[in-house]
């Protein structure tokens, strides 16, 4: 649950949810990354360095280049952590609607 406590935190912070969103377009430097933002590089370098802690993007060498990449594999991770919480609730609300339904009828002496 760490793990994705530190995703979801990185992801609480605007630019580095537009930088998730500009990476899913393609790979970009840190330089890249700033042009949009008017942010200097530093700023830019820390908001890198909070996702690739969270393990959402990675970075690589490239002669002098150091590329970030998108992490399809941990943000399916997170998605997958949404829809078994949207289910479980789903759940929860169709049994609530059930035993409403059920009150109802009691109170009108209908039945189903």
């Amino acid at each position: 649950m760490v793990e994705l406590d530190t995703a979801f935190a990185a992801l609480g912070d605007p630019v580095r949810r537009a930088l998730v969103s500009r990476l899913s377009r393609g790979d970009a430097t840190v330089g890249e990354l700033a042009e949009p933002f008017g942010l200097s590089q530093q700023a830019i370098s820390h908001h890198v360095g909070v996702l690739r802690r969270s393990g959402l993007i990675e970075q690589r060498r490239e002669g002098t280049r150091r590329p970030c990449r998108l992490r399809a594999d941990r943000l399916s991770e997170l998605g997958g952590w949404i829809a078994e919480q949207r289910r479980a609730w789903d759940d929860r609300l169709d049994a609530l609607d059930r035993h409403l339904a059920g009150d109802e009828d009691a109170a009108t002496g209908t039945s189903r």
